[in-house]
């Protein structure tokens, strides 16, 4: 894990981690200390009632995410990202300026119009910090900077809160919590100064300063991108699961668990490092690679454990046992529930951290920040909804521990119909598991794969997990070419279908040529098995001259792929079918990838690369 800590160190990464924690921070600091300050005092503020402070403060909060959102994407995708990043900065300072005249003026609607645009200052740098990463950071980079920046999110939020509480301890003073918000903002401002120019992608893009119009072009540009959109959904999910979690701590120590406000801490404290190793584990699980299939991997932990939180969740503790911290951490149920919190966070990070990569990679630079900023507002609309739906749910009588089992439940529900529109997610959590659970998977040459436009991928085909392997260890997504009969299967065939794989039909071969043409045409990488079928002996059978026809048709680079050691595996015809001794090579059995530098088109005969692919793979079959 030392390579993405060693960011931290880097001015390209390091001054811009630090502006977002302090913004995370003094957002959560502000905004916490407001509400209690205003809840033990409210007689002094308001005649608002307490208990609906809360609700008036974070709808406050979060308004200008739906008002303001496009605009910030705009400006991130016009002006240079780290100027305006200082300029946020200079806006966050005037803010608490225009909060210490609220306290100075005991003047209520002061203090919320300075929460309202603290809410500003947000929905402004959100494009940025997110836009930035892909423009400062290498490729393999991009996950354990995003895991850095959502780890020290939360860590930012927890310290932010428990802050904020001790500043709202000094009711005769209040003003102290302006000053201290000042004091924050001032840093912050200081670390962007050392923020590295990030050009904007688009200067010349004329600002449309309807947030309506704006707002509903950015959601359709980004629906224009499947796997984008839906990783935006995804994202809004998680923050509508998590937002939902968090609202009840509260009301589930005091009523559930029978805590005081120490044990509210505790949870909220359990939770957010739990989100912050999972994300930092990302990197190192993923192999610094933009990995989807642990969105899968997340979301059954998520599903898992929310429902146990439900099972483990103590009846009858709140009317028996002491308020104090000390107290219920003797008893066996509170901690599986920490447990539960801690494995919820956790993969919640799996979760986050590839769907952020994915959308910062996978969008184009000249949108990138207004599709972020489509994803802010969604995000903000989900959390909205899930919480005035949860609000209804425990209005009409169902208990805290039960609304957390439905939310998982319904975690589950989402999940699948996710994967159902976009299988690639599904198929390559498969790819992983099997990459990382099944066998020791050591990979050379896959810098010679292109990063973008078209290539034929040619390799040998040793055994019926050959295609999943290929997906698990290349990261650009890759159309195979598959036996018809495959697509017959139920559950494969609607994998195949749905992730883009090209039948291979020996009754219609021009139809296979065709796609592959077309595939090659759209910029895709198209890979092959040119044996025709698994090796009988573990020999490399003759290449047949369908790839003379694919590259007559379209000359493309051709790259040529060799597996190794998966002879003699469960997968392989060792004993003249497959699938016949589960545990024939135990499990962790190491198996290698080797990519060859690519061939050019008039160079690449079925011979020459049934050669290239034959010293590649060496001796070991």
């Amino acid at each position: 894990m030392s390579g993405q800590f060693g960011l931290l160190k880097q001015r390209r990464f390091a001054p811009l981690f630090v502006t977002q924690f302090l913004g995370a921070f003094n957002d959560n600091l502000f905004k916490n200390a407001l509400i209690v300050l205003l809840t033990f005092h409210a007689a002094q503020w308001t005649a608002i009632k307490p208990e609906l402070l809360g609700n008036v403060a974070g709808g406050i909060f979060i308004l200008p995410f739906f008002l303001f959102s496009a605009t910030a994407g705009q400006l991130a995708d016009k002006v240079d990202k780290a100027l305006l990043a200082r300029l946020v900065k200079v806006l966050e300072m005037t803010i608490m300026v225009v909060a210490a005249a609220g306290f100075f003026l005991h003047s209520f609607w002061t203090l919320m119009g300075a929460l309202c645009l603290l809410g500003l200052h947000s929905t402004l740098f959100g494009p940025v910090k997110y836009a930035i990463l892909p423009q400062h950071l290498h490729d393999e980079e991009l996950v354990g900077g995003n895991a850095l920046i959502e780890a020290g999110t939360f860590i930012a939020i927890l310290i932010g809160t428990l802050a904020g509480g001790l500043l709202a301890g000094q009711a005769e003073h209040p003003a102290w919590i302006a000053v201290g918000g000042f004091v924050v903002a001032a840093a912050g401002y200081l670390t962007s100064r050392g923020i590295p120019p990030a050009p904007a992608p688009m200067p010349e893009l004329a600002l449309n300063l309807n947030p309506l119009s704006e707002t509903w072009r950015n959601i359709a540009f980004a629906s224009k991108n499947r796997a984008v959109f839906l990783s935006i959904l995804g994202i809004s999910w998680f923050w509508l699961y998590g937002a939902l979690f968090l609202a009840q701590f509260p009301a589930y120590t005091k009523n559930v668990l029978g805590g005081d406000e120490t044990m509210v801490t505790v949870l909220l404290a359990v939770f957010s490092v739990g989100i912050g190793i999972g994300s930092l584990l990302c990197e190192r699980m993923s192999g610094k690679r933009v990995e989807i299939g642990l969105v899968p991997f997340g979301s059954i932990g998520l599903t898992l454990f929310g429902v146990d939180l439900y099972f483990a969740s103590p009846a009858g503790l709140a009317a028996g046992a002491s308020h104090e911290l000390a107290a219920l951490l003797g008893h066996a149920a509170v901690w599986r529930v920490l447990f539960d919190l801690m494995l919820l966070g956790v993969f919640g990070g799996f979760f986050i951290v590839p769907l952020y990569a994915l959308v910062q990679t996978r969008s184009e630079a000249s949108h990138r920040a207004r599709v972020i900023a489509a994803n802010n507002i969604v995000n903000a609309l989900f959390m909205v909804v899930g919480l005035m739906g949860a609000a209804a749910l425990l209005d009409a009588g169902l208990s805290i521990p039960a609304l957390f089992g439905v939310a998982a439940l319904l975690n589950a529900v989402v999940a699948i119909y996710i994967y159902s529109l976009v299988p690639e997610f599904l198929l390559r959590f498969i790819a992983w598991l099997l990459v990382k659970a099944a066998y020791r998977l050591r990979c050379e040459g896959l810098e010679n794969i292109p990063e973008e436009g078209p290539a034929l991928l040619v390799a040998n085909h040793v055994s019926f997990v050959d295609t999943v392997i290929l997906m698990g260890a290349v990261r650009q997504p890759i159309r195979f070419v598959i036996d018809q009969r495959f697509f017959q299967k139920p559950l494969i065939g609607f994998m195949l279908r749905h992730g883009s794989a090209i039948a291979d039909d020996p009754a219609r071969p021009d139809k296979a040529f065709a796609a592959i043409s077309q595939a090659l045409k759209d910029g895709h990488l198209v890979a092959i098995f040119p044996e025709g079928g698994l090796t009988p002996d573990g020999e490399l059978q003759a290449f047949r001259p369908g790839i003379s026809r694919i590259l007559a048709a379209d000359p493309v680079l051709v790259v040529p792929l060799a597996l190794s050691g998966l002879w003699g595996s469960f997968f392989s015809r060792i004993d003249g079918a497959a699938m016949k001794s589960p545990f024939r090579r135990g499990f962790f059995a190491a198996i290698e990838l080797r990519a060859g530098p690519p061939v050019a088109p008039a160079a690449a005969t079925p011979e020459v690369l049934q050669a290239r692919v034959r010293e590649l793979r060496g001796e070991r079959k």
